[in-house]
């Protein structure tokens, strides 16, 4: 259970997560020693579960982000493996994924997918993903314009 200092330490590390600790005490007006305790039981706690660079994808050369609606084959015979295990593993080894959710009606996952261009996209889609023996169909909208992008969680 998160009291209001733990929202706060987690609301202030998801905007700035290089900040020192003594600035995080001072802003949940805590101290210092109190802070790291709190911040160490988030952790072991797996309320917090890493810290990481978040780098704007346009900057290293991927300019195009496509949100793939993807549907697997729903037979299969006895002695095959399972056709969501296949894909779950398979995307795994896809760098072009950066995330799948795995969904509720018409379509069995939705990927997110970061490539260097359109050309970069048509490689993934004829060289991985279509020729993926579990996958039976897949739709793709591409990103226009991006209103708003965050990772921080609303705590």
């Amino acid at each position: 259970m998160l009291d209001a200092i733990d929202r706060r330490i987690l609301r202030a590390l998801q905007a700035e997560g290089r900040m020192t600790y003594d600035d995080l005490a001072a802003q949940v007006g805590l101290s210092g020693s109190a802070t790291l305790r709190r911040v160490k039981r988030l952790e072991e706690a797996g309320v917090i579960t890493g810290y990481v660079a978040l780098a704007r994808p346009e900057s290293l050369g991927l300019a195009l982000t496509a949100y793939i609606n993807v549907r697997l084959e729903k037979h299969t015979e006895a002695h095959k493996h399972n056709p969501m295990e296949l894909f779950r593993a398979s995307v795994q080894a896809w760098p072009e994924v950066v995330e799948c959710a795995a969904l509720t009606g018409e379509m069995d996952y939705l990927l997110h997918v970061v490539v260097q261009d359109m050309a970069h996209y048509s490689r993934f889609i004829m060289d991985s993903l279509l020729k993926h023996p579990s996958v039976q169909d897949c739709k793709t909208s591409f990103v226009m314009q991006r209103l708003k992008s965050t990772t921080a969680l609303p705590v």
